[in-house]
């Protein structure tokens, strides 16, 4: 069977609150069953979509998944490859403040904010924001 490879580019971003803290979404395990169990809180981002510039889907995906207003311009952090059999991804972090009550979409179960303290000691990251997390911030 001959595969095409997939090449995707998808933005995701730190959000911070006032206070410093970060939100992390928990992943809804009907919406991403592939996703390992300790791996479930993740940034909020996603796919960009064909002809939108970057910061746009960012705050696309941000209003999407939270409901939240970004504040400012964001700043790059880094990316990532993602290499799977079918596709590569390419990741571009950021992180960025912003403001409003958090309302989640259907692909997230849970929120919260959590200090830095709070998510080294949490196992249960998204691998790809951990190595962000581990050069980054």
């Amino acid at each position: 069977m001959n595969m095409e490879l997939q090449l995707q580019v998808g933005t995701k971003i730190i959000l911070q609150n006032e206070e410093g803290e970060f939100l992390l979404l928990k992943r809804s395990r009907i919406k991403y069953p592939e996703v390992a169990e300790d791996e479930l809180w993740d940034i909020v981002g996603g796919r960009i979509e064909i002809g939108i510039p970057l910061l746009k889907n960012l705050e696309r995906e941000i209003f999407e998944e939270t409901k939240l207003a970004l504040i400012g311009e964001p700043r790059l952090l880094c990316a990532q490859d993602i290499l799977r059999p079918d596709k590569h991804v390419v990741r571009l972090t950021y992180v960025g403040q912003v403001s409003g009550e958090v309302v989640l979409d259907s692909d997230h179960t849970e929120h919260r904010w959590f200090s830095r303290d709070e998510i080294n000691n949490n196992a249960g990251l998204d691998k790809y924001f951990k190595e962000v997390l581990a050069k980054f911030l």
